[in-house]
């Protein structure tokens, strides 16, 4: 007998209940009890541990900082939840963390929820954990407090994850789309669409093969090297959802000017370009989560470009385009034939589920 309960339970379903708890996330998991504390020792904690942390108090107490902070927060809900480069958790702190990059913020501290739905495998919850980890190390940006909770079975599409982020800005200029004068050069820092079409590709029965991984990476170093160049950055956007288009599409409503984009200059690989053709997809609607739109001035294009170059995560990094006087104000896609098309950001949402 189990004590205070009046139920009896045999060996056989001991062992059953067992194995789901050792096996699958359970509601108990969420209950804030006794198998809560295991569960988080067990499968959520271990690989975050850090001074803020640590005492898992209700708010976590941050050391003061000079200057202006920024504050960025996100929701996740990619499917699958592991694709090839990534997984949901590695898709979580890099999009937090470039979220405050673009905006020339120096990240501080993330915050992670974690909504789990009853049954999902624990072995994929210790293999997104890991991720989170290794991302959070990788971007120096620490999870310094979270929730967890558990919902039935059939209402959570396995994990969803929030996650909040934490910048300071330092004095000086800021980056925004104010800033820009006809003339000045758009700069991308490589490859294009690799994330949504790797996640496409990666959903069960479209029967692709391909080469294709997420771009996915934390960015902060990256825009600190091209900050620091020497030549003048005046605004920066990573092309998540909408793509490069999407981007371009803002920065023409936001300036009042014209967007040239060479065809020839954009950095579309073999295997984005096939698996986007398959698709009916434009490389230019399809989300990135490792590359960042930028926007330099008039002739400081080479000294960013070779800032790019010199870091891991930039060596792909080319010139696409300008900014241009035009009335009426279009972004317009220059083709390798002379001719022009107009870009415009995806009505809806071409891809679903890819973040």
């Amino acid at each position: 007998m189990l004590r205070g309960t009046g139920t009896a339970v045999s060996g056989e379903m001991r062992n059953t209940m067992k194995t789901r708890a050792d096996d699958h996330v359970m509601l108990v998991h969420g209950g804030g009890g006794e198998m809560t504390r295991r569960f988080l020792d067990a499968h959520v904690l271990p690989g975050l541990a850090n001074e803020f942390l640590d005492p898992l108090l209700d708010s976590a107490v941050l050391p003061p900082v000079e200057g202006s902070l920024c504050m960025t927060t996100d929701a996740f809900v990619v499917q699958p939840l592991e694709f090839p480069g990534g997984d949901i958790g590695r898709l979580a702190v890099c999009g937090t963390i470039n979220d405050l990059a673009v905006m020339g913020a120096r990240p501080l501290a993330l915050s992670l929820a974690l909504v789990m739905e009853e049954g999902l495998p624990l072995a994929v919850l210790d293999r997104v954990m890991a991720s989170i980890a290794g991302a959070a190390g990788e971007a120096g940006t620490p999870v310094v407090t979270g929730d967890t909770k558990v919902v039935e079975r059939n209402r959570g599409d396995g994990l969803l994850i929030t996650t909040a982020g934490l910048g300071v800005l330092d004095e000086g200029p800021r980056l925004a789309p104010g800033r820009i004068e006809a003339g000045d050069e758009i700069l991308v820092t490589g490859p294009i669409a690799e994330h949504g079409l790797a996640v496409m590709v990666a959903r069960e029965g479209l029967g692709i093969t391909s080469r294709l991984e997420s771009d996915a990476a934390p960015l902060a170093g990256l825009v600190e090297a091209m900050v620091s160049s020497g030549g003048e950055v005046k605004f920066l956007r990573d092309p998540t959802r909408g793509g490069v288009a999407g981007v371009v599409a803002d920065l023409v409503e936001d300036t009042g000017l014209g967007v040239e984009i060479e065809e020839e200059a954009l950095p579309v690989p073999a295997p984005v370009r096939h698996a986007a053709e398959l698709l009916g997809l434009d490389p230019l609607t399809v989300a990135n989560e490792g590359k960042i739109v930028v926007v330099a001035a008039k002739g400081a294009g080479e000294r960013v470009l070779e800032a790019c170059h010199a870091h891991p995560r930039g060596k792909g990094a080319v010139r696409i385009g300008r900014m241009v006087r035009a009335e009426p104000p279009l972004a317009e896609l220059i083709t390798s034939i002379g001719g022009r098309r107009i870009i415009q950001r995806p009505y809806g949402e071409e891809l679903p589920r890819i973040c």
